[in-house]
């Protein structure tokens, strides 16, 4: 069960904190926030009454990530911007002169940054052939940002973000809880799950962790962290970006859709577009399931331990859901 306060409870101090934040930006004291997603944070869109310009404000959740990282992410950022052909975000310094603002409320720090607006929409899980193309698109996009990851290495030494490996994911330090803890974990899906994750460890130990294939990601590029505007996808929310595989930036693209019927045709096209940009060997393509049955697990633990709309709707049927692939990945590995 969730620790957290009821989500409806912990939007109300959120968007507290959001009319304080934005008070250090003077253009923007008059503006409006709007929610636009509530997650790990709470995003508002910001708008001017009377220029209609738009930003966007992020109100990072507290003990989430430290100052430090925050501060990795938007390095990364401002290096994408300058190196890498990738529509991204990018953060406005206050009138302090700093990215990053601090404020406190019932003793507890919140970390709040404001970014330029994107335009553009989420893609649609239901319309199958567009998810296609744009596959195809999101995996030449995701080719080029891993690109960028192994070209500037050097350059971002002083990255200091968490690490997604299987110790973070299902092990011992599962940064988003543990899938024991998920819903509907009955004594017969909880041998499935434990079957399933001893092999998920085994297989990652076996494909290793070399520099072709492990670095820096995004490590969170769901629909929801998609933008389309005609043929260009841009890509937000690098909040969670780390070091971790690369084929994890393809699972997480799947994230509570791995179940649908139609994910074969977009692991398919994903590859194509990623090959025009990067090498993928067919041992890698192998591995996918692997990383995409990781992550599933992972938002199992997720959904079990998180409080917010997106958690209640997805209920006790996403675990449940997970069965069959659970079934399959294990068939498949034999």
């Amino acid at each position: 069960m969730s620790n957290y306060d009821p989500w409806e409870d912990q939007l109300e101090k959120y968007l507290q904190i959001a009319k304080i934040a934005i008070q250090s930006y003077p253009a923007l004291s008059q503006s409006t926030i709007t929610l636009l997603n509530y997650s790990e944070n709470a995003t508002y869109l910001v708008k001017h009454p009377t220029t209609g310009a738009k930003q966007i404000l992020r109100v990072s959740r507290p003990d989430y990530h430290t100052k430090t990282e925050i501060e990795s992410e938007l390095i990364w950022l401002e290096s994408i911007n300058k190196h890498a052909s990738l529509h991204v975000a990018l953060p406005i310094r206050a009138k302090n002169g700093e990215y990053i603002q601090e404020v406190t409320l019932d003793k507890k720090r919140y970390y709040c940054t404001l970014f330029t607006f994107l335009e553009g929409d989420a893609p649609d899980e239901e319309k199958e052939s567009e998810l296609i193309r744009q596959f195809e698109i999101l995996g030449e996009i995701t080719a080029l940002l891993h690109d960028h990851s192994i070209n500037y290495g050097t350059n971002l030494d002083n990255i200091k973000r968490l690490s997604w490996n299987y110790e973070t994911i299902l092990g011992d330090k599962p940064k988003w809880g543990k899938w024991q803890d998920g819903l509907a974990i009955t004594p017969e899906r909880a041998v499935l799950f434990q079957k399933v994750s001893e092999k998920i460890q085994a297989r990652l130990e076996a494909f290793g962790k070399k520099s072709t294939r492990y670095g820096l990601i995004h490590s969170d590029l769901r629909l929801a962290n998609l933008l389309v505007e005609g043929d260009q996808i841009k890509v937000i929310d690098f909040d969670d970006c780390g070091y971790g595989w690369y084929l994890y930036d393809l699972a997480t693209s799947l994230s509570f859709i791995e179940h649908k019927s139609y994910v074969p045709g977009l692991i398919e096209s994903w590859i194509k577009g990623y090959r025009k940009v990067r090498n993928l060997s067919q041992e890698e393509v192998q591995e996918i399931p692997t990383f995409v049955m990781m992550r599933r697990l992972q938002l199992v633990a997720w959904v079990g331990s998180r409080n917010n709309e997106t958690t209640e709707e997805l209920g006790d049927g996403f675990t449940v859901d997970t069965d069959p692939l659970a079934e399959k990945y294990l068939e498949s590995m034999k």
